[in-house]
């Protein structure tokens, strides 16, 4: 899982080596806007905050959900700001899990980056390791990637719903069973019929 996942140990040397990558932190939380605020009182050394609601997501709306794909050109820009170049390996983590890295992980890949990383056990496993933290705002220079998208698949409800493909939903489990839905006005549906 070598391409998908990189160890605490791994990072730091390839930190520290020739071609170091691109560390992307990605905190959100579900119903909490305090990722910026976590990640400036410690992350790892060099890493640049990333958004979720703003960068990794169009504007929210009824037809599309809450974190629709953002647009490639938006993506193409915020990559860029995060001094993404084009051939430089890139390494997401976040605090929440792994599932806010994911996403990022997915959305990188679907745009034409090849090389990223989830750093394995996020934030967590690098304070476990005694690893140091830095604190304020890293300011990165500015990348040159070109994104072209569609390399990974996309499919909407109906391309699934017309398929025996397995679809798995990471929701909590009260929240796929349809028992609280604590930000949604509108619950999605759990099941394809």
């Amino acid at each position: 899982m070598s391409d998908v996942l990189i160890g605490v140990s791994d990072l730091a040397e390839a930190m520290l080596g020739p071609r170091p990558p691109v560390v992307l932190d990605v905190r959100w939380q579900l119903g909490s806007d305090d990722g910026f605020a976590r990640y400036k009182a410690g992350h790892l050394p060099g890493a640049v905050y990333v958004d979720l609601n703003t960068e990794l997501a169009a504007p929210p709306s009824a037809e599309q959900g809450r974190h629709p794909l953002p647009h490639l050109d938006t993506l193409q820009a915020a990559a860029r700001r995060w001094g993404i170049d084009f051939g430089v390996p890139v390494v997401v983590y976040d605090d929440a899990g792994g599932t806010v890295a994911a996403r990022a992980w997915w959305l990188l890949r679907w745009a034409g980056i090849a090389q990223v990383q989830l750093l394995d056990g996020g934030l967590g496993a690098w304070r476990d390791a005694g690893m140091r933290l830095s604190s304020g705002d890293a300011v990165p220079r500015v990348g040159n990637v070109t994104l072209t998208g569609g390399c990974l698949p996309v499919a909407d409800i109906d391309e699934v719903a017309g398929t025996q493909a397995l679809l798995l939903d990471a929701r909590a489990a009260e929240r796929y069973r349809g028992e609280v839905e604590p930000v949604d006005p509108r619950p999605a549906t759990s099941r394809v019929r």
